[in-house]
């Protein structure tokens, strides 16, 4: 089911009635909120509660990187630097938006603390960039084939209250796209801030593999047992 709201646009599926989870998933660069929908069957487990899963639609914008063409990205990137790659503007600009959402699934009756906020490559970025600065907890972070913008200033933007948010992270050792160095550099920041990080290494490319759906289906679960 699609919804054109007020917020950005979304995808939206539930995998049963009345459901007590959110799982909130971003997409990659240029690809849109159709892109993940298709792993819910897969990813889902049968003991689990009802979740509702929300892919959200990121703005159309010129990328940089790109000869400035317009796609969906959730920032602009600049270059191949990685340590300045990031449009500052649009990740805090991505991070409202992300907020709001969370926000209207409080008002759904989700509050934070049943929310998992997800995201692959770009979209996995802002999962961290969000999930870092927020008061409020939410269930955990799952960062995909991605990297913690900043990650060298993680001090100066993380709270106290995040680091009760577990993080999954999960990478390719031949991604060409983001060099897993990248990712592992992240994950250690983290865990060096005090963050509980799961991080997983798989033998592909700049995607998704059975492996780490397992993985992450085992994750999820830990989360959902530890709420009950």
């Amino acid at each position: 089911m699609e919804r054109t709201l007020q917020y950005l646009e979304t995808v939206e599926h539930e995998t049963g009635a009345s459901p007590q989870w959110c799982v909130l998933w971003l997409h990659g660069l240029g690809a849109d909120g159709h892109d993940f929908a298709p792993i819910v069957p897969e990813l889902v487990a049968r003991e689990w509660p009802a979740i509702r899963f929300v892919f959200p639609h990121a703005p159309v914008r010129p990328v940089t990187i790109n000869n400035g063409m317009r796609m969906r990205a959730w920032y602009d990137i600049a270059g191949m630097d990685f340590a300045t790659r990031a449009d500052s503007a649009g990740i805090v600009e991505s991070i409202a938006q992300v907020e709001a959402l969370i926000a209207r699934e409080a008002e759904r009756g989700i509050p934070a603390e049943r929310v998992l906020l997800a995201g692959f490559s770009q979209g996995g970025a802002i999962t961290l960039a969000a999930g870092l600065r927020r008061e409020r907890p939410l269930a955990g972070l799952i960062g995909l084939s991605t990297y913690l913008p900043g990650a060298e200033r993680l001090a100066g933007f993380a709270t106290e209250a995040s680091k009760r948010q577990p993080v999954f992270m999960a990478h390719g050792s031949g991604d060409p796209v983001i060099p897993i160095v990248h990712s592992e550099n992240s994950a250690r920041a983290l865990r060096d801030a005090g963050y509980d990080v799961q991080w997983h290494r798989y033998p592909m490319a700049h995607q998704v593999c059975a492996e780490e759906i397992a993985d992450l289906r085992t994750w999820m679960g830990q989360r959902f047992a530890a709420a009950e």
